[in-house]
């Protein structure tokens, strides 16, 4: 069994985004040279998230607005965990959009169903962050 292991950088220009980084996992699985397995990929920050989902920009501002209706930024005071620091908000966001995915690698290529992409869900943006991305398999 081979093992390939590859992170991918984000440096978001506002706080929160999604990122469609289907293609940039699709450019590790081809250069880890593994054909049938498993590819796991997770954020290595708590305050973002990795997710299934469809590329369809009207889901992605349905998704902003339920999650600011679920743990609004603002006002900060509302949270506990704010005092040094005023992202708690990106800690419930990223609980509720999950840490990471796994797909399953067939013939060389991501075993996708029609619409399925993997996103990275930034909360507290504007820094540098890390995706891991970890293939396993033949």
């Amino acid at each position: 069994m081979k093992s390939y292991r590859k992170e991918l950088m984000f440096h978001t220009k506002t706080r929160r985004a999604f990122i469609n980084i289907t293609p940039d996992v699709e450019a590790a699985l081809v250069q880890s040279g593994i054909k049938e397995g498993m590819c796991l990929v997770n954020a290595m920050h708590i305050t973002a998230s990795v997710f299934i989902n469809d590329n369809e920009s009207g889901l992605h501002r349905d998704f902003e607005r339920w999650l600011e209706r679920l743990a609004p930024e603002k006002p900060h005071s509302q949270y506990d965990h704010n005092g040094y620091e005023d992202n708690a908000d990106a800690h419930l966001k990223r609980s509720v959009m999950g840490r990471e995915v796994v797909v399953a690698v067939t013939n060389g290529k991501l075993d996708f169903g029609t619409w399925e992409r993997i996103f990275y869900g930034e909360f507290d943006g504007m820094r540098d962050k890390r995706v891991l991305v970890k293939i396993i398999g033949e």
